[in-house]
């Protein structure tokens, strides 16, 4: 069994199935979930130092962090998975089946 992996930037990769859901770290309910996973010590941080762009959330109760913008990882899942993931700015657009 093959495991698909998702580059999230600056070298560290993420595996795709595991991936439940990305957030923006700029609310303060997922800035106390990472707080809470940071003391547990379920916090991953592949921001090589840089910015917080991104929170992963994993199906095994881990949170990544990314210094990627959600919609660059997004598109990437989007990609390796060959899915349409819906944007709010595609919200007005009529897709023919």
């Amino acid at each position: 069994m093959a495991i698909d992996l998702i580059h999230i930037g600056f070298g560290n990769i993420v595996a795709m199935s595991r991936v439940i859901a990305i957030a923006s770290p700029n609310s303060a309910p997922i800035k106390r979930t990472i707080q809470d996973c940071r003391d547990k010590g379920l916090l991953i941080d592949m921001t090589s130092g840089r910015r917080t762009k991104a929170v992963i959330f994993t199906d095994s109760a881990h949170i990544v962090l990314a210094a990627l913008a959600p919609e660059t990882i997004a598109g990437r899942l989007q990609t390796s998975r060959g899915d349409i993931i819906f944007r709010p700015e595609m919200a007005d657009e009529k897709v023919e089946l």
